[in-house]
């Protein structure tokens, strides 16, 4: 049947689809190879890859970039820290977001359009960085992890998403009936809102664990103390270190120089592996999460 219908096509459809697989071929292509090459070039011979020899398979496999960085101490405390950050992140960020998303999608909120003006706004509008840091200084969080925590515990556009998904995709009147069985606003929220709103919470602990797990630059203004660095500076310090000594060495200056050739990649892959893991197991929430308010029934 599906053969006969794609038979009885016009031809300018048939053309239409050839055109959109191409495309779409191009754009995976796009996207996969530079991740397919830094991962070959993390396990090639740093010299192959410097002189432009590895194109898709690694050439000449060799281990020393991962050994020199997965032997560093730094890297397993950068992972614990950056894990805790993430999870306890992640958990406050969902916390505020849906408390604050829920009431703002019920139509009985009164000055909810005025509020969501407000908040809208600090997506155009700031501060700067350095009241932002006073703020967090006279707050007594510099060097703890409430600096990379609570600056950014919401953030407006999960918000403004979360609370169109339940403005959209949960009937007002389901709500009604709940009320009327004498249901509470808790037991709302926890009971019928929260069931029926997994994939935009997948997604939107997508989101926040991503960004949380590559925080950079708030680590970088906001922690002094090494043993709290978080993954990303704890790689950025590697990688220095790698590159300096490649410049100060007067002995076996070549192969310093390989290795911190090589370190570069592999530092991409182990910063990279827990998020490619992770997604996989949200991805089926994701196309769905993320097309929220396009359609209306």
């Amino acid at each position: 049947m599906s053969k006969q219908a794609a038979a009885s096509k016009p031809s300018d459809e048939r053309w239409f689809d050839a055109i959109v697989y191409i495309l779409a071929a191009l754009v995976m292509a796009a996207v996969l190879y530079p991740l397919i090459f830094v991962i070959s070039a993390s396990f090639s011979d740093p010299a192959k890859v410097l002189g432009g020899e590895v194109w898709l398979l690694p050439k000449n496999v060799s281990m020393a970039a991962y050994q020199n960085i997965l032997h560093n101490r730094d890297i397993w405390n950068g992972y614990l820290n950056t894990i805790i950050y993430a999870a306890i992140g992640t958990a406050i960020n969902m916390i505020m977001t849906i408390l604050a998303a829920y009431p703002l999608s019920r139509p009985d909120l009164p000055g909810r359009k005025l509020i969501m003006v407000v908040i809208t706004l600090t997506m155009f509008f700031s501060g700067g960085l350095i009241p932002t840091y006073l703020l967090v200084k006279n707050l007594g969080m510099v060097n703890t992890l409430w600096a990379l925590i609570v600056p950014g515990a919401i953030a407006t556009y999960n918000l403004i998403v979360m609370r169109t998904y339940f403005q959209t995709s949960i009937p007002w009147e389901l709500q009604e009936a709940a009320h009327m069985d004498g249901c509470s606003n808790w037991r709302m929220l926890w009971n019928i809102i929260l069931p029926l709103s997994k994939p935009i919470l997948a997604v939107m602990v997508l989101f926040y664990a991503v960004g949380h797990w590559n925080s950079f630059f708030n680590a970088l203004i906001y922690i002094r103390d090494e043993s709290k660095y978080p993954l990303q500076i704890v790689l950025r310090e590697i990688l220095m270190i790698s590159q300096s000594d490649a410049v100060d060495a007067n002995v076996g200056l070549e192969s310093k120089v390989l290795l911190a050739e090589s370190i570069k990649y592999a530092v991409i892959i182990v910063s990279s592996l827990p998020m490619l893991i992770l997604y996989p197991f949200v991805q089926r929430h994701f196309v769905k999460g993320v097309m929220i308010g396009s359609i209306k029934g």
